[in-house]
């Protein structure tokens, strides 16, 4: 199933959603000591292994971290190939001084913003869906 890439359809679909928890970024030389199911998002980098996860799980296995997040999933089925969304919502966030993080998975778009800009980040995705 190879998801939705028509721009318009996927602003006007795109429903956000506030997933609950505070999660952090933290960056660890080795996977093998986590628990993967504890694991939102990891990617390997030259440096180190990039890992997101909720910050409870952070603050137990005593990983630094300097960002802690909300994390807000894009439930439409935006296809890897799609053109424009990221560019369309990070420039909503972005004209409002949101930061966003956003990774991509196959089925859905996941934004990760400051912690206290997440009510604000939801508003303005929200909006957006209405133009």
């Amino acid at each position: 199933m190879s998801g939705e890439t028509n721009l318009q359809t996927l602003i006007k679909n795109m429903t956000p959603q506030l997933n609950e928890g505070d999660y952090v970024f933290c960056t660890v030389d080795a996977i093998s000591k986590i628990e993967i199911n504890d694991v939102i998002c990891f990617f390997k980098e030259a440096e180190s292994f990039t890992i997101i996860v909720k910050q409870s799980v952070a603050d137990k296995l005593g990983l630094i971290y300097s960002y802690i997040a909300a994390w807000i999933t894009l439930t439409v089925h935006s296809s890897l190939d799609a053109v424009g969304l990221t560019a369309a919502f990070s420039t909503a966030l972005g004209d409002k001084g949101i930061s966003c993080n956003v990774v991509a998975a196959f089925y859905h778009d996941h934004i990760f913003v400051r912690k206290e800009d997440a009510e604000k980040a939801m508003l303005v995705l929200y909006n957006l869906t209405r133009e």
